[in-house]
């Protein structure tokens, strides 16, 4: 079993500060790949689909889903569906089996309606600005509730996933001189390009 306490330090200090979401993430996380009997991945096995969307709030809920799943930007194993909800679809390639992980209205509500937002985030203060007598209760919160409490896991169909292998083909930008990959290449006026060179 995956214990999410065992990451709060590693993904706060990844993170960059305490807030709710992040350990949302780190909780829904954890009830995902608990549910699907998985372990943290160190390679692709996981796809990590997100339903956050840009600039809205909460969207820290992704780190936590990446400390812990090992699904990464890098790795390219975690996507953004940018439906602006905080649902994740995780999804074990091995079996093909998904579970999609919603954290409930009612506890996200209550978050929203803390000092934390109130009196701080909806203000403008930046997170890293807020007092930790305000924020720290409010992640021991999320982190000591109840599964069920918070969460509600569900399994989803199967996924059918056709992934085209990475490409390992590169070129040097004759322009700039910056390594590009080859899929994203252009040529103007006769010299092979990256994307910033061929729109000067």
């Amino acid at each position: 079993m995956i214990d999410p306490q065992e990451w709060l330090d590693f993904g706060q200090k990844f993170h960059g500060h305490k807030c709710p979401a992040m350990p949302m993430g780190l909780r829904a996380a954890a009830a995902a790949m608990n549910a699907l009997g998985v372990e943290r991945t160190g390679d692709s096995a996981l796809l990590a689909l997100v339903d956050l969307g840009d600039d809205h709030c909460a969207t820290c809920y992704g780190d936590g889903i990446q400390v812990l799943t090992g699904c990464t930007l890098g790795k390219g194993n975690i996507k953004k569906t940018h439906k602006g909800k905080w649902a994740l679809t995780l999804i074990d390639k091995k079996s093909k089996r998904a579970v999609r992980v919603t954290p409930k209205a009612e506890a996200m509500l209550a978050n929203k309606e803390s000092a934390f937002f109130k009196d701080y985030r909806e203000k403008g203060v930046p997170p890293t600005k807020v007092p930790d007598e305000v924020v720290e209760p409010l992640v021991q919160r999320v982190m000591n509730a109840p599964q069920e409490m918070i969460l509600i896991v569900s399994e989803v169909q199967p996924y059918v996933l056709e992934e085209p292998p990475h490409s390992f083909n590169s070129f040097v930008c004759e322009s700039c001189g910056e390594m590009v990959v080859e899929e994203y290449a252009r040529v103007r006026s006769g010299k092979k390009v990256c994307i910033d060179c061929a729109q000067k």
